[in-house]
């Protein structure tokens, strides 16, 4: 393995790790988005209790406004009858009731206020809800998509690594067979030439008999060619000789 690929899986082990080892932030706004939906579900379920609450006072406030008449009707009636007792003790329990029904209206009242509260604080928490929502989708997808970015680009980057190895093979490759080639042409022309056929360089008689043979050929060619020249170009060519 050479370098350059060496120091890919490197750089690729290193970012595995960063990506394995990160807090991956989509769980961490699944979360936070769980809690959020936690605390809407409280706020409803408060202004559930609120309004069920509300309207057992209510309740409660119409059977003492029932009950008022009914012992305003109770004392004039003990009136009616000649018992001013009883129809005081009616009227003692009108002012109970009436003092009850106050009581009532105002915690009415009280809550009315708390639940319109609770109300706009569960639209306003319910608006917020969903935004982070759409947001959290939103990161969600950015990030998923850098994280692929991320691994693509460490691939690549490893891919060129690698391929830059293989360019170096190859140039190593193609410089190793251009030698070959020229071993192979220079082995050619000394055959050509006669070098390879007999490395020795032949006997030595035979090289002796060889060299006299060219020699007479070159005696006897001379000698034909002085027979041809004129007598007197003859006689001085045999003087120079």
């Amino acid at each position: 393995m050479g370098m350059l690929s060496r120091m890919g899986v490197i750089v690729k082990s290193k970012v595995t790790r960063i990506l394995d080892n990160a807090e991956d932030p989509r769980e961490t706004l699944e979360y936070a988005y769980e809690k959020q939906r936690e605390m809407l579900k409280n706020v409803k379920r408060g202004v559930v209790e609120m309004v069920t609450a509300k309207r057992q006072l209510e309740a409660q406030a119409s059977k003492a406004q029932a009950n008022l008449a009914k012992l305003d009707s109770q004392a004039r009636q003990a009136l009616g009858a000649g018992r001013e007792d009883l129809a005081r003790l009616a009227l003692e329990r009108k002012q109970t009731t009436i003092a009850e029904l106050e009581g009532l209206d105002e915690q009415i009242a009280s809550m009315e206020i708390e639940q319109e509260k609770l109300t706009h604080a569960e639209q306003r928490l319910q608006a917020k809800v969903q935004a982070f929502k759409t947001q959290k989708e939103v990161i969600k997808a950015q990030y998923s998509a850098a994280q692929a970015q991320v691994r693509i680009g460490s691939a690549l980057s490893g891919l060129s690594e690698e391929m830059g190895d293989v360019t170096l093979a190859v140039e190593r490759a193609e410089d190793k067979t251009e030698k070959l080639k020229a071993k192979a042409g220079a082995i050619d022309e000394l055959v050509a030439t006669g070098v390879l056929d007999d490395p020795t360089g032949g006997d030595p008689l035979e090289r002796e008999l060889k060299a006299i043979s060219a020699s007479s050929t070159v005696d006897d060619e001379l000698a034909a060619l002085m027979a041809e020249l004129p007598p007197g170009k003859k006689s001085l060519s045999e003087g120079k000789s």
